[in-house]
């Protein structure tokens, strides 16, 4: 079926679409909880990390393994493969340019899988993450 937009329309709506994921809002809160202070989905940084720690320059994706094309669990859908294909393909490579970005400019990056956030796997990620930013936040205070 066609779309009945155009396609400007059509990327202008989708665009406007501030969603944030269930899993990103339990991360958040979890790392609250601990005493980060953050910015989620800061649209003034390249490529809209999750959370981002300006002051430590500290990014931190959180990649769905559909989305993302996770090699563990992303399965191509058997309909309209070539439009899935190149979306996920564009995805990957967004990926590769913004975390390129921001090793160049010598931020602290993570990207954690949504499978890392599973059940069994969540505090264990998250404590992870927790090292990752005091380490980061140590790192930039000996500048």
């Amino acid at each position: 079926m066609p779309d009945k937009f155009s396609k400007e329309t059509r990327s202008r709506i989708m665009g406007s679409i501030r969603a944030r994921s269930k899993l990103e809002d339990r991360v958040s809160r979890a790392l609250w909880k601990k005493g980060f202070r953050f910015r989620k989905n800061d649209r003034t940084l390249y490529g809209t990390p999750d959370i981002s720690i300006k002051k430590y320059r500290i990014v931190i994706f959180i990649d769905s393994c559909y989305w993302h094309a996770c090699l563990e669990h992303f399965k191509m859908p058997k309909s309209n493969t070539e439009f899935w294909e190149n979306k996920i393909e564009r995805n990957r490579a967004r990926d590769s340019r913004v975390t390129r970005h921001y090793e160049e400019k010598g931020w602290n990056i993570i990207r954690i899988w949504e499978h890392d956030l599973q059940r069994g796997n969540f505090d264990g990620t998250i404590d992870m993450l927790a090292g990752f930013i005091q380490e980061a936040k140590r790192t930039r205070q000996n500048l």
